[in-house]
């Protein structure tokens, strides 16, 4: 059915066309229909972060970035959905046009820049939905909050959306939020963890469960820093690792149509950088965290090569875009016959 739809979509504005993909597959579900589009869910049980997958393939988050299609995604064969980046106060993003395909390599770029409708309306969206499997919930900070009080929006955003996730994702590396990357120098991001971990002990206590935090890092980091990294996700026992977010590079990409748009490039252009950057991870952390991979996934050899350089999981959305909801199954596929997949 993807074969047929796509060539409709590509035609019209990529935001636009985002929009109505959602709230197709929304319908779908509330209709019942669902079984029209689903793909039927690999059963291949991994464990990380003390979770169990009951498949290694995930949603990234972007895709729906307010929990507003979470049953109509679901259907599509995930094991695991992240939804957000979500921050303390609903925000328009950025001017449009703001999204833009690059059919030629695979790619897209995107300069959204946090657009939501606030952590209170996703937690609503969160609890009308029926899904109960794995889901992740991607936070990160307002355009408008000064960077001095960073921590005090991922803070808000940890304390409302706790005792609905099955994990949170701290978002410090979109391109797209001015100075947000700052937060990955070694004395800021210190001090953010050191924070963030002292709420999530406290959170537990108060709703006498463990929820674990992974931190989202750029593909554009130096071997240097992706030490650095690990090293303090290791002290500050962090619970996991996404790697990675989208590049600022314009490598394969600069001659062609919208090629030299600003915001961060996604899609195939990125599948090196960001299995780079996993395996340099995996290097440095000598196991203590698992690493979920995400970046220019557009084949299940694409997701076998990310766990082999040390991801323990791998997310998808880019990929999914250009081949469709066969993406997650071929995914699956490959990885149930790979045994390099270790629980941590």
């Amino acid at each position: 059915m993807f074969s047929l739809l796509r060539p409709a979509l590509f035609q019209i504005d990529p935001e636009t066309a985002h929009h109505l993909t959602l709230s197709s597959l929304a319908a779908a579900y509330s209709l019942g229909v669902s079984d029209c589009i689903a793909t039927r869910k690999t059963n291949d049980p991994r464990t990380a972060m003390g979770i169990n997958f009951s498949n290694p393939v995930g949603l990234a988050a972007g895709l729906d970035k307010n929990g507003s299609c979470i049953d109509g995604l679901a259907a599509l064969g995930f094991g695991f959905i992240e939804i957000g980046t979500v921050t303390p106060r609903a925000q328009p993003g950025n001017p449009k046009p703001r999204l833009f395909r690059l059919p030629q390599a695979n790619a897209i770029i995107n300069r959204m820049g946090f657009n939501n409708d606030g952590v209170d309306k996703l937690i609503e969206n969160v609890r009308h939905a029926d899904y109960r499997g794995i889901l992740g919930i991607n936070i990160g900070k307002n355009a408008d909050t000064p960077m001095a009080n960073a921590a005090q929006d991922y803070l808000a955003c940890l304390r409302k959306v706790y005792p609905y996730a099955s994990y949170i994702t701290v978002n410090i590396s979109s391109p797209n939020t001015k100075d947000l990357r700052q937060l990955e120098s070694e004395a800021e991001l210190n001090q953010l963890l050191v924070q963030l971990k002292a709420e999530q002990q406290k959170l537990a206590d108060t709703h006498g469960k463990y929820v674990p935090l992974a931190l989202k890092i750029s593909p554009d980091l130096a071997d240097e820093q992706i030490a650095q990294i690990a090293r303090l996700l290791i002290q500050h026992r962090i619970d996991g690792v996404i790697a990675s977010n989208t590049t600022l590079s314009r490598d394969g990409v600069e001659n062609l149509q919208h090629g030299a748009e600003t915001g961060g490039l996604s899609g195939a252009p990125v599948r090196e950088k960001s299995t780079a950057v996993i395996r340099t991870l995996h290097k440095n952390l000598q196991g203590a965290l698992p690493i979920i991979g995400v970046g220019g996934i557009l084949s299940g050899l694409d997701a076998a090569d990310k766990i082999n350089a040390g991801a323990s999981l791998v997310q998808l959305y880019s990929g999914l875009i250009y081949r469709g909801p066969a993406l997650v199954t071929e995914c699956c596929a490959a990885l149930a016959r790979s045994d390099t997949a270790q629980p941590i």
